[in-house]
């Protein structure tokens, strides 16, 4: 509750009971017309003013230096520098940015308990602005709204106090009017980065402050609805809509209120009118008859418009909200939308920019929308706090499911280093916390809880449990019983376990979901983090998403996390690179923890949004000869609203191409046959089809013709010929002393006894060996592996791949060919061994092949594989592979076989960290060439996985950001015949599955053929 103070007091800061002074009430972001004419049109709301732009500002590190009268008005502020609001202070030349996880940013620095707050290390910005009331607002209560400020902060206008406010998500209002002036008025605002409530938002998140969010002004009519309710329900089998409103109103009360309800097509639906006399509460109820539901699929809406008139009939006041009919419940233990089994598809979201930080745009939450929509999700859990107004109304429009979070979380105060100990957890049972936590539930809930996609409230994020959040819970569940209630931190302590709707746990393996499951659950199980996406992640990702078809009361998921929270900064050059924590100086940190997104920081798309978009696809499309299966795992929509496409392929060549309309109907499978596909096989060889649905028409997230779901076959017809080397012309072979040469029309190789490898590889006259081949058995480690500590037990796979040993060269010359093969053995057990052989033959072609015979005792294999360098000129790439995009053994679901094209650059992924990347599985061909179109081709017969880069592995592993990447000189090719996956359970031990992995104590063996061009 928000408490009434004239005299502000520093003291505010530390005291749990003083988190709101004068703050007004919260309540509904309903929209205020005036006409229906501008309330139709839902354009600029005539009765509000931006104060965003530039203040006037002045920054203090420390409270004792800060202007402490600097809000009075006769101080003058004009020398002051000026900064943006909204913004970030760290992000505008003041301090510096500081990343943390779950550590509070000042362990180590002073040690402090719950409630102290940092004496010396709590920045202060004093801001101010000047502005005049629009004289539409004149005579008219103005009101002042503070969308989001970092921590907590003061406010005065024209030198008087207005009012006190803590948690930094959510809005927080003051009334102006007694203090307003004709002409300019001061504004003053002070803003300290550390408070009480600094405790409660220990995010995974770089440390900010300062106004990060809108400022603006509004005045409402004399009689104005301050807060509204819409309930809506779904009755004769989900078909029939009920709407009930509750409105709470200021004012004079007595008038006549008309409510009408009009479709998506602005034809009216329903009316009710009442009059309202001496009351400031009304409640209204209509019927709809049928409607079309809402849900992401079929996110419909409709718009109730709330109509006001005053005593003498005349219209004071329009309201006009947005509505979708849907139903979200529990039936038999199982989340039901609209009586639908749901599945949530799911990313955890930050508000995040790479230049504003969490001062996000309206073409930010575009992007981001249109993006989540492009790649089948179909969920977004606010992580972990109150996102703004504009978020939700997207997610209403576009169909998006939402998990509301509240501005909480206390990790480390009960987790230290992973280890849980819980010995002054807050707010536990603590009841001293209770007003603050509480407070921010009811910000939260008040503001947001009109939005239709909103089906989930959520107590917040590992804040361990206790009864100030269970009290929260039961807030949420009395307050609106039409949603479910969300809390993780029940995993940890039981004793309220009534707090969740919802078994709910973080980064749970696939075995564990699974054996909760088993044993007669009493809940619906999600993943509220799973999937943890950090550099090089997501692999065994289909492992969760299979547990949806298989358990009913798994519901899905969402992955950790959406975007990569990088900053850009500049090196000691002038050049711009994406910054995170630590590169700022800032200290204590977590260093690159921050970089966990399936987009990158920049907004660009990382290659692992490829399997997102291909596991969480409603569809799944099962191609063959004849037909295709297509199975419909949409709870509402039908397939006839996409056009099916097909294709049938040769050797990576095209042959055939259809399109289809289909009708498949939801949670239904129909088989469809594909007329001529069989007319085409008629070569031996290796064929695919594809298979896919496309938009029909335009989408206001994507245009027709986009691809929303896929499916793929490969088949052979007859046996698979194998790889040909045509022995045409005579090969003259020189034994020197060192040296073994063999040469033939157009190209001559050298290979050498000394060095142990081929070393000279010329065709037309073109070198193309920059440093010799040798196996290697190291990749740059990924974020995950460094997580496994791959680099301690693992690390004689790295000394075996730098100091390679050839221990024997044995050459056979045949009629048609020569065969060189070299024996090496291996720093890390002299039991293993390894050959490498290579044979020519006339035509210039070069089969090499490579063996691997294990032995017990030894860490798995990173990889098993042969690298070589080449002049870095050659850096256009050709491949018949599975792509486009990388993949790899435990990531290929989003894969497809076919041709396509990229650079060698384009194989450095932009993980901030620089790691392993660029990888193909299934490859049977790819060329190398350079401007001019010459080059070398490498072929299998069996696929094999390649990786050709700019760098070495070794290169990137020593490499902590991707500036400090060596210029490019060479192409470095790296063909394997397996590489082990990337994992991604989580980043700090989850190991790669074990069907992933390769047992360093057996055989592997693969073969290629290296051809010039």
């Amino acid at each position: 509750m928000s408490q009434s103070k004239t005299t502000p007091s520093v003291s505010w800061l530390t005291e749990l009971n003083t988190y709101a002074v004068n703050r007004l009430a919260p309540h509904s972001d309903h929209r205020v017309y005036e006409t229906m004419e501008e309330a139709e049109a839902l354009g600029p709301l005539p009765l509000r003013h931006s104060l965003n732009g530039g203040w006037k500002f002045s920054y203090a590190n420390h409270p004792a230096d800060r202007p402490k009268e600097f809000y009075q008005l006769d101080y003058n502020c004009a020398g002051w520098n000026n900064i943006d609001v909204p913004g970030h202070i760290q992000l505008q030349g003041y301090g510096k940015p500081q990343y943390a996880n779950t550590m509070y940013p000042w362990d180590g620095v002073e040690g402090l308990r719950p409630p102290e707050i940092p004496q010396n290390h709590n920045a202060v910005g004093s801001y101010v602005t000047t502005f005049s009331v629009p004289d539409r607002m004149k005579s008219r209560p103005v009101i002042i709204s503070f969308q989001g400020v970092e921590s907590a902060f003061y406010v005065w206008l024209n030198g008087q106090f207005i009012g006190y406010s803590e948690d930094s998500f959510t809005p927080a209002e003051f009334d102006l009017t007694p203090f307003l002036v004709d002409g300019e008025n001061k504004l003053a605002v002070e803003v300290y980065q550390r408070s009480t409530g600094s405790w409660l938002e220990d995010q995974d998140f770089w440390r900010f402050s300062g106004i990060f969010r809108e400022v603006y002004l509004y005045s409402v009519p004399d009689l104005h609805v301050k807060d509204l309710f819409v309930h809506t329900a779904l009755e004769n089998n989900y078909r029939d809509g009920k709407l009930s409103v509750e409105l709470d109103f200021e004012g004079d009360v007595s008038a006549q209120i008309e409510l009408e309800l009009r479709d998506a097509d602005g034809e009216s639906v329903a009316t009710v009118q009442s009059a309202i006399k001496g009351s400031h509460r009304l409640d209204l109820s209509m019927d709809a008859g049928e409607v079309q539901p809402w849900s992401a699929e079929h996110p419909y809406l409709y718009t109730l418009f709330i109509r006001v008139f005053d005593e003498s009939g005349r219209l004071v006041e329009v309201v006009p909200q947005r509505v979708g009919f849907r139903v979200f419940e529990l039936i038999d233990q199982v989340m039901c939308l609209n009586g639908k089994r749901i599945a949530f598809k799911g990313v955890n979201r930050h508000e995040f920019n790479a230049r504003r930080g969490r001062a996000i745009t309206k073409e930010d939450m575009l992007w981001d929308i249109r993006t989540l929509k492009q790649h089948n999700i179909n969920a977004v859990r606010t992580s972990h706090y109150p996102n703004q107004t504009e978020w939700y109304e997207l997610c209403d429009e576009y169909g998006v499911y939402v998990i509301d979070e509240m501005n909480l979380e206390t990790h480390g105060s009960w987790q230290k280093m992973g280890a849980v100990e819980p010995s002054w957890v807050i707010p536990g049972d603590r009841p001293e916390w209770q007003g603050i936590v509480l407070d921010r539930a009811k910000s939260m809930l008040e503001r947001d809880k009109n939005h239709p996609s909103i089906l989930i409230w959520s107590c917040g994020n590992e804040s361990y449990g206790g009864e100030v959040i269970y009290n929260v819970s039961q807030y949420f569940k009395d307050k609106d019983p039409d949603r479910l209630v969300h809390y993780e931190g029940v995993f940890h302590d039981r004793r309220f376990d009534d707090t969740s709707d919802m078994e709910s746990r973080m980064y749970a393996k696939p075995a564990d979901i699974e054996q909760y499951l088993l044993d007669d659950p009493k809940k619906p199980f999600i993943s509220c983090e799973y999937m943890h996406a950090m550099g090089n992640s997501l692999g065994g990702m289909h492992k969760y998403t299979e547990l949806e078809r298989k358990y009913p009361l798994y519901q899905g998921g969402f992955i950790w996390d959406y975007i990569d929270q990088a900053l850009f900064k500049k090196d000691r050059y002038g050049n711009e690179f994406l910054a995170y924590g630590g590169d700022f100086g800032d200290r204590p940190t977590d260093y690159n923890f921050c970089t966990n997104g399936i987009v990158y920081a920049d907004r660009t798309l990382s290659p692992k949004i490829q399997e997102v978009k291909a596991l969480y696809q409603n569809f799944r499309l099962q191609p063959e000869l004849s037909g295709v299966t297509i199975a419909n795992e949409s709870l509402f929509q039908n397939a006839s609203d996409y056009l099916l496409e097909y294709s049938l392929n040769y050797e990576g060549n095209e042959i055939y191409r259809g399109s289809l309309d289909v009708d498949v109907a939801p949670q239904s499978e129909v088989y469809v046959a594909l007329p001529y596909l069989e007319n085409f096989v008629d070569q031996k060889g290796e064929y695919y089809i594809n298979t896919a649905l496309v938009l029909k028409t335009d989408m206001i997230w994507a245009e027709a013709g986009y691809e929303v779901a896929c499916g793929q076959m490969v088949f052979q017809h007859g046996s698979r010929s194998q790889l040909q080397t045509t022995a045409l012309g005579q090969l003259e072979v020189v034994h020197g002393d060192v040296n073994i040469g063999v040469k033939g029309t157009g190209f001559g190789m050298l290979f050498s006894k000394q060095q142990g490898s081929l070393v000279s590889l010329v065709y037309s006259g073109r070198e193309m060996i920059s440093r010799p081949p040798y196996p290697q058995y190291w990749r740059a480690m990924t974020d995950n592996d460094k997580g496994t500590s791959m680099g301690y037990t693992h690390s004689g796979w790295y000394a075996a791949s730098l100091m390679p040993r050839c221990v024997n060269v044995e050459s056979t010359e045949y009629e048609d060919s020569v065969v060189i093969t070299f024996t090496y053995e291996l720093s890390i057990s002299k039991e293993v061994k390894v050959t490498t052989m290579y044979k020519v033959t006339a035509d210039g072609s070069l089969t090499v092949k490579s063996r691997y015979q294990g032995t017990s005792g030894l860490p798995t294999l990173p990889i098993f594989a042969l690298s070589l360098k080449i002049p870095a000129d050659y850096s256009h790439l050709d491949w018949y592979a599975m792509g486009p995009e990388e993949n790899y053994i435990d990531r290929n679901y989003g894969a497809k076989l076919g041709t396509f094209q990229n650079k060698v650059s384009d194989n450095i992924s932009g993980y901030v960290n620089p790691q392993e990347s660029g990888n193909r599985t299934g490859v049977r061909r790819v060329s190398i060439s350079d401007d001019l179109g010459h080059g070398i081709r490498i072929e299998a017969d069996v696929p094999v996985e390649c990786n050709i880069s700019p760098y070495t592995a070794f290169e990137l592993e020593h490499a902590a950001h991707l500036y400090e990447l060596p210029p490019v000189y060479y192409t470095v090719i790296t063909v394997a015949g397996k590489q082990m996956g990337v994992g991604g359970d989580d980043s700090w031990g989850a190991p790669v599955h074990d069907e992933y992995l390769i047992p360093s104590d057996g055989e592997l063996e693969f073969e290629f053929v290296i051809k010039g061009f």
